[in-house]
């Protein structure tokens, strides 16, 4: 397993910059200021990848694909200038190409890894060429069942080191359809890294996704829900993008960092301060034989704990005690 995508948070901006390169390097910048480790785009070609007539989805209809996806595309020398942004700001360049001619492009520029996306998993000569650059990939599953899955790992495998991601291409997607469930069957399946990318609302799928051993989690990023475009309706905000990554932290840090239960040195002082001693319930005369009517349960806990009262039973005391003294194994006979 590579060590690029181990515990990474991907912002997704994909085409939220709306072809606007200042944008898009805006959006590198916020969401390396949120705490993303990695930014990722979509590389359009557009007449590389769709026919005129291909329909959009469902959820942005706006405008037809091919126009969109021309309008929205970036030069050679854009894509070299938002790698660089990336590397200004300390976060991995990512970027899904959607052709053949896209991955040239990216492969041009340098790209370090690799995005396959939901639709694309079946496209054996893309995933077959991308392997071949021998790079890292993230495996996108929102669309696929495992037959297809098979095959599209089958064909990633020969290249470099991949990481499988849960995924449910709806937008948004409900909590019932979130498949967390399948994070680990594909971990027993494949034996690769899991990871999770998210396109619900908030932030409880993607800790839950954390929490049960994704390494990698993906999240749509954007400036405002309101913004026009395919993508910006089902991302993140920067405020809630930040308490986001800190959760997913916080979260890795917990599941990275077993307790040993049986080690009580970092309590002794807690457990001095807030659990209870056996003490006498009243005053009590010299050779007294103690019954369960002269003991009481009283903080602090640093005198017989109250969890051995009983060995106290029937032994005779060998000096008189005041009321609320703290016994010892000294004060008996």
């Amino acid at each position: 397993m590579t060590d690029l995508f181990n515990h990474s948070i991907i912002a997704e901006i994909g085409s939220v910059h709306d072809g606007s390169f200042g944008n898009a390097i805006k959006l590198i910048e916020a969401s390396a200021a949120c705490g993303a480790d990695t930014v990722k785009f979509q590389t359009h070609i557009a007449e590389a990848e769709t026919l005129a007539d291909a329909p959009m989805p469902s959820y942005f209809t706006g405008e037809p694909r091919m126009a969109y996806f021309r309008r929205t595309g970036f030069s050679n020398e854009q894509w070299i200038a938002l790698r660089d942004a990336c590397a200004r700001v300390g976060v991995t360049f990512l970027s899904s190409p959607f052709s053949l001619e896209a991955v040239d492009l990216l492969e041009a520029i340098g790209v370090g890894a690799y995005k396959v996306p939901s639709g694309e998993v079946s496209n054996l000569p893309l995933l077959e060429k991308i392997a071949a650059t021998g790079k890292p990939v993230l495996l996108s599953s929102g669309m696929s069942n495992w037959k297809e899955l098979d095959a599209a790992v089958e064909a990633l495998k020969k290249g470099g080191p991949v990481t499988i991601l849960q995924c449910t291409s709806a937008y948004p997607c409900p909590p019932e359809e979130v498949g967390l469930n399948v994070l680990g069957a594909m971990s027993a399946r494949y034996g690769l890294p899991v990871g999770f990318s998210d396109h619900t609302h908030g932030c409880a799928a993607a800790f839950a996704a954390a929490a049960l051993g994704a390494v990698a989690i993906e999240k749509h990023f954007t400036f405002s829900r309101l913004m026009y475009g395919s993508d910006a309706a089902n991302g993140m905000e920067p405020d809630d993008f930040r308490a986001f990554t800190k959760g997913l932290r916080d979260i890795w840090t917990m599941t990275g960092s077993p307790v040993d239960k049986d080690n009580l040195e970092p309590f002794s002082e807690m457990k001095r301060i807030f659990e209870k001693s056996v003490v006498t319930a009243r005053a009590l005369g010299v050779g007294h034989v103690l019954t369960e009517g002269d003991l009481a349960f009283k903080k602090p806990g640093d005198g017989i704990p109250s969890a051995r009262w009983r060995e106290l039973l029937g032994r005779p005391l060998r000096r008189a005690l005041a009321a609320d003294t703290k016994l010892s194994l000294d004060d008996l006979a």
